[in-house]
């Protein structure tokens, strides 16, 4: 796997056991496994599950935030990627979500953002 540590914040934060997943690794969820919007303990979002294994994560819709301004918590995620976007420097990856659609794409750094470590 290709190491992105300069948009590693998991790695800054928790530890080089930590890191924040890949472009690609965000595409096999959205690829390998089924998605189905729900509400644990009152908060909206994805429980994304294995097609493989029955493995199972929840995703909740947390928002994003734009200096200190909370943006559609509840209805819409973000989640940031390690990988940034090569055609601009400005830019990196995440994993969007909102209710009736959920995809990879990019969107400039400046913005709030969830994140969610994984490690191996």
């Amino acid at each position: 796997k290709t190491s992105y540590t300069f948009l590693d914040a998991a790695s800054d934060r928790w530890g080089s056991a930590w890191r924040m997943p890949t472009k690609a690794e965000y595409q096999e969820l959205i690829d390998n496994c089924t998605w189905q919007w729900t509400s644990v303990d009152g908060h909206n979002g994805y429980r994304v599950t294995s097609k493989k294994n029955g493995n199972s994560i929840f995703l909740p819709a947390a928002g994003y935030r734009d200096g200190s301004t909370l943006y559609y918590a509840g209805e819409w995620g973000g989640y940031w990627s390690s990988q940034p976007n090569e055609g601009f420097s400005e830019g990196a990856y995440n994993l969007y979500f909102l209710s009736s659609r959920h995809n990879v794409f990019w969107n400039i750094r400046c913005y709030g953002y969830s994140l969610r470590p994984i490690t191996e």
